[in-house]
């Protein structure tokens, strides 16, 4: 008995080698656990949104340890000074309040991710020399903050109501299941749902399998696989491969990031469905964009729009002028890619999108594509390595696997060499094909899947869980692999 308890509590406790992921058998047990208690055995609904609210706090502590009281202490923070925000009488003082607010989080977010790489910014200008710390930086931070810091802009701008309750505030900040690699969820999306009655029908129930089981064949079938055995290696040594395996480890990790990123998504929209919470969409299959501004708003949804509302406008958006535009175009795909990771890559990355959104407003793009199919086709050819292209800074570790990269593609491009690729990697290159030919299938066939989901019994249901379970061990590396988007 003394063993069992002894494994159990260290099953429970904190793993830093073991963080809980959705594509993990504990989170299987977790999310059961968590289902089957607050649907069946609590029938008070202020006890079940406490009883979340515990199990999504203690979900954050299985990601990153102790740094779960950055949550509480974000909330903490942002419900104050939201009050003050909503009850202070003159403009001033709102502002003195929601300065504090951003001054908190954006604080909080830049000592954990970005001290780093300022002391390494300063070394490298021969600034002086500064050792670097040894900083944790806490899983999903910049989901979290931004997702709290939106809630007292909204209210700054009259918006949005401050919430009463302080728990219900802390559940909204800390619901598990988008709360390390999102979607960023607005407080007028989610507050209110806490308040309602939960019915889940039998569409809601389709869907929601349909999102577990697409986000979970995504993440640890197509993407793992892909990245372990192929795309890793590309780019741990691009100057060992010829051009065309460059390339075709670029279409590898472009699948590999939406698949992981989505299937995250998608699995956290399903999960929150089947609780009675509706999230918002994230992906809208960017890979079908025939402009770079298209990209943006099918990429990442709630990030984009989390940029345009809160920042973009904020600058003045296309408010102040043309030359205004673009500045302010520019600045906030800067600052967007410096939120992806605390390096001079990403705000090249970010950069290289600003460049691409300003040029398509400024020769007005958009409406050429859209004239005709040929038009939007070639759109869509296009725009796709565009952002393949920019990935080459987003995936490599250094500017030197970047350049060698794109320096095989361009002058040591060995066509001949595709023939043996494809039989050396027949899995990878079937997986490629599979991936890339799923993201343009038609939505009503998606339609189609969801309903017949749905109109299973429930021991068909399981049935279909236990094949995909099955279906995702067979490609199981020996270690779970996190979300690409956890270091964000």
């Amino acid at each position: 008995m003394g063993a069992f308890l002894n494994n159990l509590f260290n099953q429970l406790k904190y793993n830093p080698q073991a963080p809980l992921l959705f594509n993990s058998s504990f989170f299987l047990f977790f999310f059961f656990f968590v289902l089957l208690f607050s649907r069946i055995f609590l029938n008070n609904k202020r006890a079940k949104i406490v009883f979340l609210m515990l199990m999504s706090i203690y979900f954050y502590y299985k990601s990153s340890g102790i740094f779960f009281y950055l949550v509480i202490v974000s909330s903490l923070i942002d419900y104050f000074t939201g009050y003050r925000i909503y009850h202070a009488q003159t403009k001033k003082k709102k502002r003195m309040f929601l300065l504090l607010s951003l001054f908190t989080n954006l604080g909080l977010l830049g000592y954990f991710k970005y001290t780093n790489f300022f002391i390494r910014t300063l070394n490298s200008l021969n600034a002086g020399h500064f050792n670097t710390l040894d900083i944790f930086l806490p899983v999903g931070i910049s989901f979290f903050t931004f997702q709290s810091m939106s809630y007292t802009i909204d209210i700054y701008r009259e918006r949005f109501k401050p919430e009463k309750n302080f728990v219900d505030f802390l559940f909204f900040v800390s619901f598990f299941p988008q709360l390390v690699a999102g979607p960023i969820v607005r407080a007028a999306d989610f507050l209110p749902q806490i308040h309602e009655e939960k019915f889940i029908t039998d569409s809601d129930i389709g869907r929601a399998m349909f999102l577990i089981i697409a986000g979970l064949l995504k993440k640890a079938v197509l993407a793992d696989y892909i990245g372990i055995n192929f795309v890793d290696r590309i780019f741990e040594f691009p100057a060992r491969h010829t051009g065309i395996e460059n390339l075709l480890g670029l279409y590898g990790y472009g699948l590999q990031i939406y698949c992981d990123f989505s299937g995250y998504s998608d699995m956290a929209i399903g999960l929150a469905l089947l609780m009675g919470f509706r999230l918002p969409d994230n992906f809208n299959s960017p890979y079908k964009s025939a402009t770079i501004t298209e990209f943006w708003r099918r990429w990442h949804i709630s990030l984009s729009s989390w940029l345009k509302d809160y920042l973009y406008i904020s600058l003045g958006g296309n408010r102040k002028g043309k030359r205004r535009t673009y500045i302010n175009l520019m600045l906030t795909m800067l600052l967007g890619g410096l939120w992806h990771g605390a390096s001079w890559r990403f705000v090249i990355w970010g950069g290289f999108h600003g460049i691409a959104l300003a040029v398509e407003r400024f020769l007005h793009i958009p409406d050429f594509i859209n004239k005709s199919k040929l038009r939007r086709l070639a759109g869509i050819v296009i725009t796709v390595h565009l952002w393949l292209f920019s990935l080459i800074f987003f995936r490599s570790q250094s500017y030197d696997t970047a350049f060698q990269m794109i320096h095989q593609i361009m002058y040591y491009f060995q066509p001949k060499v595709f023939l043996q690729w494809f039989t050396g990697y027949p899995l990878i290159a079937a997986l490629m094909i599979i991936g890339y030919l799923s993201h343009y299938t038609p939505l009503k066939w998606e339609a189609k899947i969801k309903d017949t989901l749905a109109a299973m019994p429930i021991p068909v249901k399981a049935l279909v869980f236990t094949i995909v379970i099955w279906i995702v061990a067979q490609f199981k590396s020996a270690n779970i692999q996190p979300f690409i988007y956890f270091q964000f």
